[in-house]
């Protein structure tokens, strides 16, 4: 009955310790001093969990950079033989993988195409801190079943694990997909059917919706930081979003929240690829672009939007397709506004140069589409800040959020030093 107990009490010793790791996170090259001060720790306790921290290879000081009277104090970063997660983004057409450090910081790994090959980052093995892959080729077979996809994935993430050894903790990947417990429900803008990732590596497997994790990554270190509630929308293919309480993922009942493109804002008489009529992504992106200029459906909606918003320079047409969208994207982000109650929108993708292309009839359609009551302090809506790194940013903050919890690291602990275990 009580089996469960000592664990628990075990993995209870590393709040703090997981406090502290989260704070080196939030704000690379965070001070000690700072840190003791937000977490409200006494000197003696800070420098007794720093110091632990260090003999277990998760930290490193080095002195701080004066700032005025007072003394002296060391700045946290992570120690270069410390855990590390391997961040895979998985978009439509190419794919990249990272190691991320304890810091958030992304060091490039191996990247490919779909339809190609391609090789590890170059530069061979360096320090353990910058690691990046160790040369090996890692190629991808032509054509667009995901299974070549995959067999590049599985060998990048086994080549990490053979340069990293223990060291990497976790795999979190961003994929272009609606992502349900972990599967792949609906990969048709990847044009893969429903997918089970986890024969991919033996370590723990995080696996998110690329627009879940960019507002993941807006909220904890990007444009929505601070907030209480945050609004992301991303527009590439489709439409995805996230909604965040604190910088936590609002994920529903099996993750798949933030279906925001595939809300009925669109005609009804118009049917979406996952089955639903008058889906909102329907009237936003380049499907709807090419509808509304009379054009063959494109290959690749992202880049087909790319396309007419350099033509809107110089075609009254084009202009005109990109006003509708402009309109039709403003006008479903108030009715979002009015279901949420957010602290702040956040735009990523393509939804800030489509903003950009028409900015008044944008502002007109959410001013409109807000209940009277809001729109005297409407939340603003802001161009995100990680840009295309959105997802991987969110991603790398998922997957060291798992490796850096009280059970992840007396489990590193135990590896490492049995002793250690009794920490704080």
């Amino acid at each position: 009955m009580n089996s469960g107990r000592p664990a628990r009490a075990g993995e209870g010793r590393w709040r703090t310790a997981s406090a502290v790791l989260a704070e080196v996170r939030r704000t690379p090259g965070v001070t000690r001093a700072e840190v003791a001060h937000r977490l409200r720790l006494s000197t003696g306790s800070s420098t007794e969990i720093t110091a632990r921290l260090r003999e277990l290879r998760l930290l490193v000081e080095s002195p701080a950079a004066p700032r005025g009277r007072g003394r002296p104090t060391a700045v946290l970063r992570p120690h270069p033989d410390g855990p590390l997660v391997l961040v895979i983004e998985l978009r439509h057409d190419d794919w990249r993988a990272d190691v991320a450090t304890l810091d958030g910081v992304l060091r490039p790994f191996a990247a490919g195409r779909h339809g190609g090959s391609t090789s590890a980052a170059t530069g061979g093995a360096t320090s353990a801190a910058t690691s990046t892959a160790t040369g090996a080729a890692i190629s991808t077979a032509t054509g667009g079943p995901p299974e070549p996809v995959l067999a590049a994935l599985a060998e990048v993430i086994a080549d990490a694990r053979r340069h990293f050894g223990g060291r990497l903790r976790a795999v979190s990947i961003a994929v272009a997909a609606t992502v349900a417990d972990g599967r792949l429900v609906d990969a048709s803008s990847l044009g893969w059917p429903p997918l089970d990732l986890a024969a991919l590596t033996e370590l723990p497997l995080l696996i998110g919706n690329d627009a879940t994790l960019a507002g993941v990554a807006e909220s904890r270190t990007g444009a929505a930081t601070g907030s209480r509630t945050g609004l992301h929308l991303l527009v590439e293919a489709g439409i995805g979003g996230c909604l965040t309480a604190d910088g936590v993922p609002v994920r529903g009942a099996t993750g798949a929240a933030g279906e925001y493109g595939h809300l009925p804002f669109a005609d009804r008489a118009l049917r979406c690829h996952c089955g639903a009529a008058g889906c909102w992504e329907l009237e936003v992106g380049g499907a709807a672009l090419a509808r509304r200029l009379g054009e063959p459906p494109p290959a690749s909606p992202r880049g087909y939007t790319v396309e007419v918003l350099a033509r809107a320079e110089k075609e009254p047409a084009a202009r005109a397709a990109l006003v509708e969208l402009a309109v039709a994207l403003g006008t479903g982000i108030a009715g979002l506004v009015n279901l949420h109650d957010p602290d702040i929108v956040t735009l990523g993708g393509l939804a800030g140069p489509v903003r950009a292309a028409a900015p008044a009839e944008f502002a007109a359609a959410y001013r409109g589409g807000l209940m009277a009551f809001r729109r005297a302090q409407s939340p603003p809506v802001l161009d995100a800040s990680h840009g295309e790194h959105g997802p991987r940013r969110g991603a790398a903050a998922v997957g060291l959020d798992h490796v850096t919890t009280e059970a992840a690291l007396a489990g590193w602990a135990d590896e490492r030093s049995p002793a250690a275990a009794t920490t704080t």
